[in-house]
């Protein structure tokens, strides 16, 4: 989808935290983080432009406990908000964070007069991955007539199927833990990521939790292959059977070939031209295109392929126009096959490090590599950047943006 008249006037996150009880940020609720980067957001901004936004919406998936009850309506009464600011919680798995900011991006090219919040948040310290209890999670009748896989099973697919090897996995852990440290050490991260603090004015945790600075191939080495007990319990079959021709499934991905699980958020200011001038506000970018797509419930990993694949098709771009790419590192499979068969500048994708060092809180995913998008065009002096995402049973999202 093409868009002619939606902006971003400033986007912000949160450090990530380990997805844990013993995490950094565990210890504070999903609505704290929200609230905090719209405290952000505020002083950035200022609170008149922020208090005049007529929505909020939020991406999350385990709309359950600390997350239920609408989390994007309690996190609107928790930063003082207004009460007739509208509240959105939308669940498009891995990708909700960047569907969000799309939907936002959509109503301000439609003429949504005011300004808009959208981004996304994720606990799993509190709302495990699959904490929602979904029947087909655990009911292998039901999981067989929705083919129903669990996602790290599609990476080691992708990877059979494409001919990745255990080494070139490898090489995506290492090179997104070292990129990670590098941009933390080098301060690349400063004006994006917001420290956040707990009840007392203490700051928690004021950089990413998860990276590990010596990750490397002795490290790797010794950790085997996760999920063919996993796979062995039937679904293996079901895969196969959706993949005639294929005779077996390499499990090559071990724990650290998946991206982290985390805690985090993030949160832009998007709208129209007219209703940033009347804010006060100077765009920061400009949200060309959009695209969210689905597909293939078994091969699951695809779609945000599919919907990078949409989106330059509809705009006529290609890969080699982008100066900075977030492509979201699902799992080491997903980049892996994007730099060995598509035609981009190994250098300016995820510059700054991705998902398998950083984390992954599914809901603010999306959001988070925009936010990082955003600034590090700014920081590089670039134009053009492209942001992708994955998500589980065939999800997928892209966005490209402009700097303004």
């Amino acid at each position: 989808m093409k868009l002619t008249d939606a902006y971003i006037y400033d986007a912000v996150r949160t450090p990530r935290g380990k997805g844990r009880e013993d995490g950094a940020l565990a210890k504070l609720g999903a609505h704290e983080l929200v609230a905090q980067l719209v405290a952000a957001l505020k002083d950035r901004a200022g609170a008149d432009a922020v208090d005049s936004a007529s929505a909020l919406l939020l991406g999350c998936v385990g709309q359950i406990g600390a997350q239920g009850g609408n989390l994007a309506l309690v996190s609107r009464l928790h930063a003082g908000l207004p009460h007739d600011m509208t509240a959105w919680t939308l669940n498009n798995f891995c990708v909700a964070g960047l569907t969000a900011a799309g939907q936002a991006a959509a109503l301000a090219s439609a003429g949504e007069s005011r300004l808009m919040l959208a981004g996304g948040v994720e606990m799993l310290s509190q709302v495990p991955f699959m904490g929602d209890k979904a029947s087909y999670y655990t009911d292998p009748d039901l999981a067989r007539v929705l083919r129903y896989a669990p996602v790290a099973l599609s990476a080691d697919l992708m990877a059979t199927k494409t001919g990745l090897d255990r080494s070139m996995l490898d090489r995506e852990v290492i090179a997104s833990h070292q990129r990670a440290a590098s941009a933390w050490a080098e301060g690349r991260n400063t004006e994006a990521v917001i420290p956040v603090r707990g009840p007392d004015g203490a700051v928690l945790l004021d950089r990413d939790e998860c990276i590990r600075p010596g990750m490397d191939q002795t490290a790797l080495d010794a950790l085997p292959p996760a999920f063919a007990k996993l796979g062995a319990a039937g679904y293996d079959a079901m895969m196969l059977e959706a993949n005639r021709g294929l005779e077996r499934i390499e499990h090559l991905h071990s724990v650290a070939h998946c991206p982290p699980m985390a805690d985090g958020a993030a949160l832009a200011l998007i709208g129209s031209k007219s209703a940033g001038d009347a804010a006060g506000l100077k765009p920061r970018a400009r949200i060309r295109a959009r695209m969210d797509a689905a597909g293939d419930p078994v091969d699951q990993l695809t779609a945000g392929f599919a919907a990078m694949d949409a989106l330059l098709a509809q705009t006529g771009l290609s890969l080699r126009d982008f100066d900075r790419i977030e492509f979201m590192e699902a799992f080491a499979a997903v980049p892996a096959l994007f730099r060995r068969d598509r035609d981009a500048d190994p250098d300016r994708v995820n510059v700054n490090g991705g998902h398998l060092a950083m984390g992954h809180p599914m809901g603010a995913t999306g959001a988070i590599l925009l936010t990082t998008l955003v600034h590090e065009l700014e920081r590089c002096g670039g134009s053009l950047g492209l942001a992708v995402a994955h998500g589980g049973s065939g999800t997928g999202s892209a966005m490209i943006v402009e700097r303004t």
